[in-house]
């Protein structure tokens, strides 16, 4: 089932006798409480409040989602983003626990700590080490029990708000699919999404958020789903303790959706991507009708890549193309959306899709492919479990927002589509009189601009400073355990004669095996001179099948056993336990005998040529790059870049020459992850990846190390922007081996590097409003390293909220880092890596990740000893000998700052 988004904000379980009789005493002590079934606890409290608990092994970690069945619908007239605006709020503090508290608790329990607004649903999400659910559940239970009237939080949070609407306006794509809105539900609530506007910001007070809290906020209109290594029963248990007292409200009558009549239209949208979008858009009914699982069918098919609508691909009329569904409470959208390259025409484009369409609607689509469409849903079924934080937002879309008891009745639905049934809803709903289309066309916005000037203006603004708060007794006690957490992880290594790297993580979470692979390589040093973009062909050449299957029948095999794949520098397969073996022969086959055709490099070469002409010229680009040439010298290899000539150049030889020196065994790690033995994995990549040989010298591919730069100021302009976007920067000698590595992260996450309580969070976002999000990052590697800052504000605070961050880097520099706030930064830290283990892609992403830097396999485990060692005199060591504040480079892309 699909996750969708809307507005965004910001112990191991016991014997299965154990847990059997603590059940079984909680349907005792609730009639209305105890449902359950293969590893999921279903309960309604007597207040209403309705609590799912889907236990999940995977790693020591909980998500919970909090989902009011509230959002934009219910927002009062002129005041549309009156939901959004209280989902902020929230964040702010509530009775019993003040916003400075509950931003500590954030920083300390270290995981995820979020909400979003949709039209009917709000919801508040946590992931979280499993010891910890109980903070979050406290938290929660105060934030359902009242809101505060806060004039004062309310006044700096709308800042904040008001400048996460100007970075999404900023956005060409967001702007697109809100004109699409408006046309297609013009006179009802889904005309605009659930953001809000500047104006009705400015209008609204915090009487009416806490009045809007007051109405809907209510345990009778949520629901509640715990997801991960928990003991169901314990865990409703304090559910019941700490939400069972709060009171049912009388809930207001939901508004009305009055559909209007769609009449076909057309518009188009700039934008500052260097590549064209189209979409066509219908209107169809939202995820309780009974047409709705026929409508997923549909999508699927459409979006198959045997099927025509990805076929325009190869033929080289698009660079991507699929269909999609957009479900709404009472509605929906169901849209056909391509990229095509700048200089094509999008009328052309429009018009192919448009007759393919009415094709569908009139002659319906092949069988195979529904069949094909079936089984993926069945097989992304198993994969939901490979994820807590997914898992626990799968089951709070299928409750809230699908109106349905489980993901698996989804399925199970789906599973009763016939073909006849997607046909019939093609012919009833691809009705393209009555569709609306939208067109992004690209528009250059000029050269970078070096500004004048640099830091230490004279505006001047009181910093705030993150000041340690008394914690409730119930999170006082996350802050002190400052422990290592033990790793579930106990990969086996071994290395294939021909030097492949293997690593295999048995897990039995689903019936799933996924394959992640990385070859080391990097195109800046391995492309020769005038081959430019040989890297970007290859990887979208290696879609074109295999020597001995081409791109259809490559397909039709991943169909056949409902497996994923992707091949490249970086290539993964996933599939159904059952089919491990069939699938990792398609990996290999893709990966080790690609076909390469010539009819395929020749579309590729002509559509890449004129993406490249348009990139090079994109804001987005040119900002990237005027950062890289402002922090490295001009002969840097990070500064070459592919030209309209170097890749109109590339010929198969050339391309099939890139592949061989940079595909090779000894440069490969792969991780085998799922239901699987280390022995049934090490035969089945030794028997598909064994014969592969490695041609020619070890290729070089780390970069030089870069000396010091020089402070510099730069502006892109982007004339679809409507705010800047901007990153700070300067170059390190530093190493990712260094010792210095660990201070400097430590501090990093005192800074910038961590949630809400970070000094730059509360002095830029949470005091002044200057910034919707800031984040510092250290990008530390084999050779070198460049410290950032990134955020984004109106043109009028880019430079303020800059002269902030370079003062915060000195402060860091001058004082030591107090010990309340640095063992809050490392209780964060050391959960880390606990929540690094929620999920197999990101498991696998890990250990990549440190095979690809020569870092040991457990270099989480011996970072967190290193955390816990260093002590605030040892971070502002660190700080003063790498960091330079007064060289950062200030780039921004959108407006002239003044």
């Amino acid at each position: 089932m699909p996750h969708y988004t809307r507005a965004r904000a910001l112990p191991r379980a016991v014997g299965a006798l154990a847990a059997l009789l603590a059940l079984l005493a909680c349907v005792q002590a609730a009639a209305t409480e105890g449902a359950v079934e293969s590893g999921v606890l279903r309960a309604t409290l007597p207040n209403g409040l309705r609590v799912v608990i889907v236990r999940n092994t995977l790693a020591p970690v909980v998500a919970t989602s909090v989902n009011y069945l509230v959002g934009s619908d219910e927002a009062p007239a002129g005041f549309p983003g009156t939901a959004h605006a209280e989902e902020h709020m929230m964040f702010r503090g509530s009775p019993g626990l003040t916003a400075e508290q509950l931003a500590d608790i954030g920083s300390v329990i270290g995981g995820d700590f979020n909400a979003n607004t949709r039209e009917d649903l709000t919801q508040y999400l946590f992931t979280v080490p499993a010891d910890d659910l109980d903070v979050a559940l406290n938290i929660e239970a105060l934030r359902m029990r009242a809101s505060l009237e806060n004039a004062k939080e309310w006044n700096k949070e709308r800042g904040a708000i008001e400048q996460e609407v100007a970075q999404d306006l900023s956005e060409p794509s967001y702007r697109l699919f809100e004109k699409l809105r408006a046309r297609m539900f013009a006179g009802t609530p889904y005309a605009h999404d659930a953001l809000g506007t500047r104006p009705s910001f400015d209008k609204t007070s915090a009487r009416m958020l806490k009045s809007f809290h007051d109405t809907w906020y209510a345990p009778n209109n949520a629901i509640l789903v715990i997801a991960g290594d928990v003991d169901p029963p314990g865990a409703l248990s304090e559910v019941r303790r700490l939400f069972g007292n709060i009171a049912a409200r009388k809930l207001p009558a939901k508004p009305r959706v009055h559909l209007r009549p769609v009449h076909g239209t057309s518009f188009t949208v700039d934008t500052d991507h260097p590549n064209g979008s189209l979409m066509i858009a219908v209107r169809v009914p939202g995820p309780k009708d009974p047409d709705f699982a026929a409508l997923e069918v549909l999508a699927d098919v459409l979006s198959n890549r045997r099927f025509e609508l990805y076929g325009l691909v190869p033929k080289g009329k698009a660079i991507a193309a699929e269909f999609a569904l957009d479900p709404l409470p009472e509605s929906g959208l169901a849209y056909a959306a391509l990229s095509f390259t700048s200089g094509d025409d999008p009328k052309a484009l429009e018009t192919e899709v448009r007759t393919l369409l009415t094709r569908v609607a009139r002659e319906g689509v092949p069988v195979e492919l529904v069949d094909a469409a079936k089984l993926q849903e069945r097989s992304a079924a198993q994969f939901q479990r490979n994820s807590i934080p997914e898992l626990a937002s799968v089951w709070s879309d299928a409750l809230a927002l699908y109106g349905l008891d489980s993901p698996d009745e989804d399925l199970a639905r789906i599973e009763r589509v016939s073909a006849a049934d997607v046909n019939r809803v093609a012919r009833k709903y691809l009705n393209l009189g009555q569709a609306i289309t939208g067109v992004m066309l690209p528009r250059g916005s000029g050269p970078p601009v070096a500004g004048r000037g640099g830091f230490g203006g004279r505006e001047s603004i009181a910093l705030g400073e993150a000041h340690p708060t008394a914690l409730p007794p119930w999170a006082q006690k996350a802050l002190t355990r400052l422990e290592v957490p033990p790793s579930t992880l106990r990969p086996l290594v071994s290395t294939l004669p021909n030097g492949l790297t293997l690593i295999v993580q048995p897990e039995d979470v689903s019936d799933t095996v996924s394959v992640y692979g990385h070859i080391r390589n990097r195109p800046e040093t391995e492309e020769f001179k005038g081959q430019e973009g040989a890297a970007q062909v290859l990887e979208r050449l290696l879609t074109w099948g295999s020597q001995t299957r081409d791109r259809v029948a490559f397909q039709q095999a991943l169909d056949a056993i409902g497996a994923q794949e992707h091949a490249g520098t970086d290539f993964s397969v996933q599939s159904l336990a059952e089919h491990f073996d069939q699938a990792l022969q398609l990996l290999a086959d893709n990966e080790l005998h690609p076909a390469l055709p010539d009819a395929g490099l020749k579309v590729i070469r002509g559509q890449l040529a004129l993406g490249v002409a348009a990139r090079n010229v994109s804001p987005g680009f040119l900002t990237q790059h005027s950062l890289r040439a402002a922090l490295f010298p001009p002969e840097d290899p990070s500064l070459r870049m592919a030209t309209p000539e170097s890749v109109r150049a590339l010929d198969p030889a050339m391309v099939r020459a890139y592949y061989q020196r940079v595909f090779r065994p000894d440069l490969t790690t792969v991780v085998v992850i799922g239901k699987v033995t280390p022995e049934a994995a090490r035969a089945a990549v030794g028997k598909y990846f064994g014969d592969w040989k490695a041609e020619g010298p070890v290729p070089a591919i780390d970069l030089p190390p870069a000396p010091a730069n020089r402070p510099g100021t730069i502006t892109v302009p982007d004339a679809s922007r409507v705010q800047d976007r901007v990153v700070l920067a300067h170059t390190l000698a530093l190493t990712r081996s260094d010792p210095d590595y660990y201070a400097l992260q430590l501090g990093n996450a005192v800074l910038g590097g961590s949630f809400y309580a970070t000094r730059l969070s509360i002095d830029l976002r949470k005091n002044a409003g200057l910034v919707y999000s800031v984040e510092s990052v250290l990008q530390a590697g084999r050779t070198r390293s460049v410290y950032l800052v990134e955020y984004a504000s109106d043109p009028g605070n880019v430079r303020k909220a800059a002269d902030m961050v370079a003062r915060e880097v000195t402060a860091m520099q001058d004082t030591a880092v107090g010990a309340d706030e640095l063992t809050r930064v490392k209780a964060c830290l050391l959960r880390q890596l606990p929540l690094s283990e929620a999920g197999i892609a990101e498991i696998a992403a890990g250990l990549l990740q440190r095979s690809d830097l020569g870092l040991s396999l457990d270099e989480p485990t011996n970072a967190a000893h290193h955390y816990i060692g260093l002590d605030g005199a040892g971070v502002q060591a660190a700080f003063r000998k790498w960091l330079r504040p007064q060289d950062l480079v200030r780039v921004s892309e959108g407006p002239a700052p003044p």
